[in-house]
């Protein structure tokens, strides 16, 4: 508990105290009035000034205000009749003990979330003379320093090893428990923790666009996104917090008038009894505070796991998907690529090799990695000019004067280059062209994620009705991935405007406009196609600016499993917003009617408020626990 919670838990422990306390007193009369007015005014007059504020600020329609008017109100009436100022009292003190839960549950999703906020350091070491260290602002360091981590120390900024070993606990970021093992030449981001060795980090970024700076971004922008359920009962609140205070003022004043004229019976105190316990049951607390209580709670679970989702809209929208479309490359597969086969033509293995990872020499493309990571002898004399990357089908670059093509089928025809195909290896074939003349290919495959298949089928027991595969790799890969892992459709050799298109197309094709299209990606090729599904899920997006910009929510390490989990946080959170929807409404009414006939009193009113809303908080709570799918 904070302070604030502290201070209202002793409060209201006094004025239950006093309460009992005066019970048992023999005081009569304006002493009596004092006596229980203390009570009173210590676990009620922030409510009362509240109330105040709103009516001096003209907006006084809020549940503050019906708290005031309601208690104040039975604390007159008791003057009036019998002197028994309990009722006032108990339903201030059960609206406090109320609003105590809902504090204590907001602040304990809120540890969730606060937890990943702390994921950036306040300083950065710098090796100074002698080998000392100096701790600096992180906003003060540039790119291309060098940066000291110590054993239990978090990374202040992205940047990449140049000396020392040692494992990474990522679970803030990714909510796995697993250390990640770094060595030298090996990248990290930011929000790490450093476990046993000493590293030095060259950074690569400033701290303001490191990881950690940018996902504390996300979290803080995704309160401002509020769901559509949440943006009604806001909107339903303004009309009727009024509409009920009126409809109170009208059971206070017309039923006795009418009665007086028609029987000359006087009946004011019993009516007036009726609207303040009124106002009491009509208090929408339940509504107001448990509905974003359950998407916040949500969110900060969410966040437990190393999903991030950007407000409370793609929250509710997630739980109504039905369609998931996956690109190939680090999404299902591990993006992982190695050389496994190499069918020269007229060169020999090794020169063929050599060709293709020096056209390769500066792109960053798994494919390019696993190329160069083969040949691994860049250190010679080869002349590498002319680079130039053609979109979807490879690149064109000048080696030692000669003109080499490194890519696939489509450039080979474009070029009028005789390839053939291979026929003994399952992979991404890399074809390469001398002068024009075809020399061979070279055979790259890439490997499943371990939790691909069970991803695949958790989507389905989610609800999701259909699973579809874009890739620009070729037919013959993409339908070994496609069949190894159950998925419904797949589409093959696309250029990345292709995959667009098709996303496109599929959305136009819905049956139903309520159904919703997630893709699902890793990286800045599939940005495009992130903003224009109904929700954009980035796939392993550490490190990836552009993927956690197009996205809505970002998985924070690339297990594809974890998107059964975020629809199975989203559903159980809609589930219990309309669990406490209902129910609300449902006893509300109740009482409500019940209240307006005599038959329901203010103990029945506090229950219809506070016990209504204290069940729906620990309803909301429920988001909070969530487990894991593996």
């Amino acid at each position: 508990m904070n302070k604030k919670q502290k201070k209202n838990l002793i409060r209201i422990i006094i004025a239950s105290v006093l309460l009992i306390i005066l019970h048992f007193l023999p005081i009569t009369g304006w002493i009596r009035f004092i006596g229980y007015l203390i009570p009173y005014l210590v676990v009620g007059y922030d409510v009362v000034l509240k109330a105040g504020k709103g009516i001096r600020n003209r907006q006084p329609f809020d549940e503050y205000f019906l708290m005031a008017v309601a208690t104040i109100g039975a604390m007159a009436l008791a003057i009036y009749e019998d002197g028994d100022y309990t009722e006032a009292i108990a339903v201030m003190l059960f609206y406090q003990i109320g609003e105590w839960f809902q504090s204590y549950a907001v602040g304990k999703s809120r540890r969730n979330i606060s937890d990943l906020m702390n994921i950036c350091p306040d300083y950065a070491n710098i090796e100074v003379e002698n080998g000392q260290l100096q701790q600096v602002d992180p906003d003060d360091v540039e790119i291309g320093s060098i940066i000291v981590v110590q054993p239990g120390e978090k990374i202040p900024i992205d940047g990449i090893v140049i000396d020392g070993t040692s494992s990474l606990d990522t679970a803030a970021l990714t909510g796995e428990s697993v250390p990640r093992d770094v060595k030298v030449d090996d990248e990290v981001i930011s929000g790490c923790i450093n476990l046993n060795g000493l590293l030095k980090i060259k950074t690569t970024r400033e701290f303001g666009e490191s990881t950690a700076s940018k996902i504390m971004e996300l979290i803080e922008d995704a309160s401002s996104r509020k769901s559509h359920s949440e943006n009604f009962i806001t909107k339903f609140a303004r009309v009727y917090t009024p509409a009920v205070v009126y409809a109170a003022m009208a059971l206070a004043i017309l039923p006795p008038v009418i009665l007086y004229f028609t029987t000359n019976e006087i009946t004011f105190g019993t009516w007036l009894y009726r609207a303040l316990t009124f106002l009491v049951i009509s208090c929408p607390c339940a509504l107001v505070v448990s509905i974003p209580l359950s998407f916040f709670a949500g969110i900060g679970s969410a966040s437990t796991q190393g999903i991030l989702v950007k407000g409370s809209n793609y929250l509710e929208i997630l739980s109504k998907t039905k369609t998931v479309v996956f690109d190939k490359t680090g999404t299902l597969t591990q993006g992982v690529f190695e050389v496994t086969a190499i069918h020269p033509s007229e060169l020999d293995a090794r020169e063929l090799l050599h060709l293709a990872a020096h056209v390769e020499r500066y792109s960053k493309h798994p494919i390019a990695m696993s190329l160069k990571h083969a040949y691994g002898d860049e250190a010679d004399n080869c002349s590498v000019e002319n680079i130039e990357e053609i979109a979807g089908h490879g690149i064109k670059a000048t080696v030692n004067g000669h003109i080499v093509h490194v890519g696939n089928a489509k450039m080979m025809d474009s070029i009028g280059a005789d390839w053939h195909d291979c026929s003994t290896h399952i992979g991404t074939v890399v074809h390469v062209a001398l002068d024009g003349k075809y020399q061979g290919h070279i055979v790259i495959s890439d490997i499943i994620k371990a939790h691909s298949s069970e991803a695949i089928q958790a989507l389905k027991r989610c609800g999701v009705n259909q699973t579809i595969m874009l890739t620009g790799d070729t037919k013959k890969v993409a339908d070994y991935v496609s069949d190894a892992l159950h998925i419904d459709q797949v589409y093959s050799e696309l250029l990345p405007q292709d995959k667009v298109s098709k996303v496109e197309s599929f959305l136009s094709q819905k049956k139903n406009p309520y159904d919703i299209l997630a893709f699902v990606g890793d990286g800045i090729n599939d940005a495009p196609v992130l903003s224009r599904a109904d929700i954009g899920v980035a796939m392993g997006a550490l490190g990836s600016d552009a993927a956690i910009e197009a996205a809505d929510i970002v998985l924070m390490d690339d297990d594809p499993l974890k998107l059964a989990t975020a629809i199975r946080i989203s559903k159980k959170c809609l589930r219990i917003v309309k669990e406490n929807t209902w129910f609300a409404i449902g006893i509300k009414l109740l009482c409500l009617l019940l209240g307006a006939v005599g038959i329901a009193n203010m103990w029945a009113a506090i229950f219809a408020d506070v016990g209504v809303m204290i069940i729906a908080v620990l309803n909301a709570m429920r988001c909070m626990f969530i487990s894991k799918y593996h």
